[in-house]
């Protein structure tokens, strides 16, 4: 590596493949909660078309995003030796990506993920291969952005914990994948107790707090209490919030310009803009207002990175953005 990088990604790389499907319905409780997506068992089941996405996930998706808005990006990952992987490999390399801690494993697979497409919704089938992970000796960079791994990684987070409390000119943003989440915050309590920046959804916070709690002040209290310094909770096209030990922020969503297309990526992409906001110096609430505005271009498009946009881009919504888009003090 020639200089150090601004922003360095640790997760794990697929392909996911969006299966667009019509012949279906969606079940949910009273409160819209627990929805099952439903289509006939044991049948034929007509899909509409299918598009492959490669070098995505939660992690590669905040590499790519960082580098679109001018941040100097890499991405540490784990792949197999097989032709997904290479074309994972080109991708990274288009978006300047630096992918020179990208290992590739000989005779294993990439991951490759199935992702359900309905109206503007998508379930994802998931399937991380279990690598052997080793965090390599990377120059420090300024920030470290950790998500999505594989079940068998808990001994790689202990590590990351480890060289991070070495590395105190780095910071750390976490934003935990559906296995971190399952790992549980007593597991991870090394990570968490370094983190600088920490996203999660109201959702997945009640069940890392193991709570029925909805009051959303209350939600980013108990995750601060965890350990983060800055914790952040999205709530769809509620919005936004971020409290820091001393203050809490509201963010409304940035309006569609039209009916969403597809989500995938929503989450990823406020959490790793909000990330590079920080990381190009600026404050809690101006981060909170680029969030949202990369997640609204996102969910216009297929895939988590279509539509992620650049600084450039970026400000021009800012510019253009009604007199009410700003964060307020709850």
């Amino acid at each position: 590596m020639k200089k150090t990088l601004d922003f360095v990604a640790l997760g794990d790389i697929t392909t996911d493949a969006f299966i667009r499907i019509k012949d279906a319905s969606v079940n949910c409780d009273i409160n819209r909660e627990h929805c099952k997506l439903c289509f006939s068992f044991g049948e034929k089941v007509p899909y509409e078309f299918v598009e492959v996405v490669r070098a995505v996930g939660n992690s590669p998706n905040a590499a790519v995003s960082a580098s679109r808005l001018g941040l100097a990006s890499g991405l540490v990952s784990n792949m197999g030796d097989d032709l997904n992987g290479k074309e994972c490999l080109e991708t990274l390399k288009k978006e300047k990506v630096n992918s020179e801690f990208v290992k590739t494993h000989k005779d294993k697979e990439t991951n490759y993920h199935y992702v359900l497409w309905y109206e503007e919704e998508r379930t994802i089938l998931i399937k991380h291969q279990e690598y052997d992970y080793k965090f390599p000796d990377i120059p420090a960079p300024r920030w470290l952005y950790l998500s999505s791994l594989a079940e068998n990684s808990l001994p790689y987070h202990h590590e990351i914990a480890k060289w991070l409390k070495n590395h105190p000119e780095t910071k750390l943003a976490f934003q935990p994948g559906t296995f971190q989440i399952k790992l549980g915050s007593e597991q991870l309590a090394d990570i968490y107790s370094v983190s600088e920046l920490f996203f999660c959804n109201v959702g997945e916070a009640k069940r890392i707090l193991k709570t029925s709690e909805r009051d959303v002040k209350k939600l980013l209290s108990g995750i601060h209490e965890l350990g983060p310094k800055i914790a952040v909770i999205t709530d769809g096209p509620n919005g936004a919030y971020a409290h820091d030990g001393k203050e809490c922020w509201y963010m409304p969503m940035y309006p569609d310009p039209k009916p969403p297309f597809e989500r995938t990526g929503a989450g990823d992409s406020f959490s790793s803009t909000f990330t590079a906001a920080m990381a190009l110096g600026f404050d809690i609430p101006t981060a909170l207002m680029w969030g949202p505005v990369n997640s609204m271009s996102v969910v216009q498009q297929i895939g988590a990175q279509k539509g992620l946009l650049t600084r450039k881009q970026l400000e021009k919504y800012l510019a253009e953005a009604p007199t009410d888009y700003k964060p307020k003090r709850l």
